[in-house]
């Protein structure tokens, strides 16, 4: 799989597919966890099926970033996956961005 990124100096940000969910979740996380650098972002902004194994992904790919000194973030304007980070209290393990600019940022 290969998604659209783009390169802020340390920052990758990666842009995620239109669907988000049980078939793509593997492949988005091994995608996440490929690039050459560790400091992650992700933008869900043209994501508008986004399921719990695609919010799994998301979490795992976290995770494995942490233990190699990384980080991972969220960037989502779109209201639908704002709230279903909010629903499923993801927003409270993630940092979740309204921008990309405020997400990297963040980094700083």
């Amino acid at each position: 799989m290969s998604l659209p990124t783009e390169i802020f100096g340390e920052v990758v940000v990666v842009h995620t597919p239109e669907e988000l969910g049980e078939d793509q979740a593997d492949a988005v996380e091994a995608f996440l966890l490929s690039r050459e650098r560790n400091r992650v972002i992700v933008d869900l902004d043209g994501t508008e099926t986004l399921d719990s194994a695609g919010l799994t992904c998301l979490l795992s790919a976290q995770q494995r970033l942490r233990e190699t000194g990384g980080e991972l973030k969220i960037t989502a304007s779109n209201h639908v996956n704002r709230k279903i980070l909010e629903i499923t209290r993801l927003d409270k393990r993630l940092e979740v961005f309204e921008n990309m600019i405020e997400a990297v940022k963040s980094f700083v």
